[in-house]
């Protein structure tokens, strides 16, 4: 009300003091690790609960295998996975001749480790100004949630953010995506309703007249199977290329953890329609079994860009495959 009255910025210590910038980061992450080590802990009861039991006898033979071939089935890691990571295991238990159970589980969470880590690649948002992301995912997946996530992440980077509400199919996710926008403040361009091409075209121009670093572009949630809506993100992404012929520069498909197998599924049709360069996975905290993460490492690698493990605005950050390792296995 009162712009005209403007105070002088407080001081801000970390812009001066390395080590008090470094206490921070440091308990920014320490507080992270405990926030996705408690969202995981679901998992990490049936999962690892059972691995204390399973490698108590402290010897890699068969017995232990199948046991551990059923246990990592059930945790949504998949055939192919599973198949790779006892073969690992295995190799481990021969090469450095393991014999306890705490060598055993230490070998199987490194092996999950070398698996996951081709998945850990953070997004570079420095080759294009604007930095066009396209969204997409199935309804329900947590897609508009996860973009207002976004853009709070990238505003704590320095970034500015402008919202394209392209899902003008369902008024509800252009009110929550404006919801976002008032919250993060945060320009939306929005239509009423109309093509979702064209509301992405007009944002993507607003963003280059004003100099703004990234757009996110929500897409209609859509299933798989419904081809003529697949045909019509891909016309999205033709669109938003006719913008800018070098875009998106991020093509991120948003995908509900809690259902396991049926995610491969989404990323490979997705990627058919629309070239994913990334994935935001998101309900890690739910009922998921954490091990689907493996099932795409083998099956569709694409680099996990973020994680969700909780409904708060900063409980969705970049993927570490150590971290999630050491939560899944602690």
């Amino acid at each position: 009300m009162f712009g005209f009255l403007k105070k002088s910025p407080a001081p801000n210590p970390t812009a001066t003091d390395p080590a008090v910038a470094e206490t921070v980061a440091t308990s920014a992450a320490a507080s992270w690790r405990q926030r996705l080590k408690s969202g995981l802990a679901r998992t990490r009861a049936q999962f690892g609960g059972k691995l204390k039991t399973l490698f108590s006898r402290g010897k890699v033979d068969d017995e232990l295998l199948e046991e551990l071939e059923a246990l990592l089935l059930t945790s949504d890691v998949g055939l192919d996975a599973t198949e790779h990571l006892l073969y690992q295991l295995k190799m481990r238990a021969k090469r450095d001749k393991i014999d306890t159970p705490e060598a055993i589980q230490r070998a199987l969470s490194e092996t999950m480790y070398d698996l996951l880590l081709p998945l850990e690649e953070a997004l570079d948002l420095s080759s294009h100004r604007p930095f066009i992301i396209m969204i997409a995912g199935v309804n329900g997946a947590g897609k508009t949630t996860s973009i207002g996530k976004l853009a709070k992440h990238f505003q704590a980077q320095g970034r500015s953010v402008l919202l394209a509400a392209g899902d003008t199919f369902r008024a509800a996710a252009r009110e929550q995506l404006q919801t976002w926008g008032e919250r993060n403040n945060v320009s939306v361009i929005a239509q009423q309703s109309g093509d979702p091409a064209a509301v992405i075209f007009d944002a993507i121009a607003a963003a280059r007249a004003r100099g703004i670093d990234i757009v996110l572009a929500d897409t209609a949630g859509r299933l798989p199977t419904q081809l003529h809506l697949m045909d019509e993100i891909a016309k999205v992404r033709r669109v938003i290329q006719k913008a800018d012929p070098t875009g998106p520069h991020e093509t991120l498909l948003v995908l509900d953890a809690t259902l396991g197998q049926n995610t491969l599924q989404q990323v490979m049709a997705f990627d058919k329609a629309i070239q994913v360069t990334g994935l935001v996975l998101t309900k890690l905290d739910g009922t998921a079994k954490g091990g689907m993460v493996a099932a795409i490492a083998r099956q569709c690698p694409k680099p996990v860009r973020f994680i969700g493990v909780g409904e708060g605005i900063d409980d969705l950050r970049p993927f570490k495959a150590r971290d999630f390792v050491d939560a899944l296995f602690e």
